[in-house]
């Protein structure tokens, strides 16, 4: 009898080590499976954040739209992937390439580059700033609380304008494979547009196009007696340049922004008005012009980055060759919608001109932020 009940002991051990051993073999194929499923995750999350290779395009409406529509002009491809429809201006780009024309903008456009730039979808973009008439105060827990004032508003509608650019190459250079259409299209039409928006952010008329912060009245008066929407200038001390007092006049400039300005600021100015600021000196010898001493740190000025606009006007009697001010509080950019191209392979023939458009505006926002230097006695 007890020789029965050791057997039945010792095959139920048995037993119980096989299920053990079967329970530890499906728990390493487990594993297994889990480290699988993990190692392809892994991969597909790197190739996803690898960026692409010069021409390497892999998006879908990317490829049919540069070899589609951009080589060979065919418009049924262009529908198929992105079911666009061509507007009065031609097909919206694919992001990918309308943000490396943003890219390439940010970089060669000095004031888009300092600005702030908002992104709205219809040219009536208005946006309301307060001027003042809002009050605070201390009191006691349970002491009565004062009426404050009506806040004051002031409307900003920057003007907008169509931006354009008409880039034109070869038929040959179109059939060529080895082409990188995309990067020579998004380069040519970045320029164009750098080139248009120079001017405009600084000097433009606000007709058609949009209003410079140079254009528009200025005055000697402080912030607080000034009319909302002119800009504050410094005299050179000189009718046709600068005087023997250059440094303290540019020192002026600078403190007459608000110390929460201040902080951001930059001087804009030309490379013509730049050299002769370079070779100002102290009362002591030293040069008020401080180089980048660590490669891709600007140059700086009293303490404050340079940024070189060759819009700016050159010294001259009466004109306003150095700005100094925050922009991003003092300057507005509004975009609308994406970069449109059509294709035109008749006008200039045996060139496929591409006409490319963006909807454009600008405005000066806060007249606080900006100051400017006036060639004046």
């Amino acid at each position: 009898m007890e020789n029965e009940t050791d057997t039945a002991m010792l095959e139920t051990s048995f037993d119980l080590a096989a299920r053990v051993d079967g329970a530890e073999n499906a728990i390493g194929a487990l594993r297994s499976d889990v480290n699988e499923v993990k190692a392809r995750l892994d991969r597909v999350g790197r190739a996803a954040s690898r960026p692409l290779l010069d021409g390497a395009r892999t998006a879908p409406e990317v490829k049919g739209f540069v070899d589609g529509y951009l080589r060979r002009g065919s418009e049924i491809q262009v529908k198929s992937v992105s079911g666009a429809a061509p507007g009065d201006g031609g097909y919206a780009v694919p992001r990918e390439i309308d943000a490396a024309i943003a890219r390439q903008l940010q970089d060669i456009s000095p004031i888009r580059a300092i600005a702030q730039v908002v992104q709205v979808g219809s040219a009536g973009y208005r946006k309301l700033i307060t001027t003042g008439g809002t009050a605070s105060g201390w009191v006691s827990e349970t002491a009565a609380r004062p009426e404050t004032d009506t806040p004051s508003f002031a409307e900003i509608a920057p003007p907008f304008g169509e931006l354009y650019a008409n880039p034109a190459a070869s038929q040959a250079m179109l059939d060529d494979a080895g082409f990188d259409l995309e990067s020579w299209l998004a380069g040519e039409i970045a320029m164009e547009f750098a080139r248009a928006e120079g001017t405009a952010f600084i000097s433009g008329s606000g007709v058609d196009q949009p209003r410079g912060f140079l254009n528009g009245p200025k005055a000697e008066e402080a912030d607080a007696t000034r009319p909302f929407g002119t800009l504050q200038f410094v005299k050179s001390g000189d009718a046709a340049g600068f005087d023997e007092y250059a440094d303290m006049r540019l020192v002026d400039l600078v403190h007459t922004l608000k110390a929460g300005h201040r902080q951001g600021a930059c001087w804009v100015m030309n490379s013509t008005t730049l050299a002769k600021i370079r070779k100002l000196k102290t009362t002591d010898g030293a040069f008020l012009w401080q180089p980048g001493l660590v490669e891709g740190q600007p140059d700086r000025l009293l303490g404050y980055p340079v940024v070189e606009a060759e819009d700016m006007p050159d010294v001259a009697a009466g004109e306003f060759p150095i700005a100094f001010g925050n922009f991003k509080a003092g300057y507005l950019i509004a975009e609308r919608s994406a970069t449109q191209i059509l294709r035109d392979p008749f006008t200039n023939k045996p060139f496929v001109h591409f006409y490319a458009t963006r909807r454009v505006g600008g405005q000066l926002l806060d007249s606080a932020a900006i100051k400017l230097l006036k060639i004046a006695a």
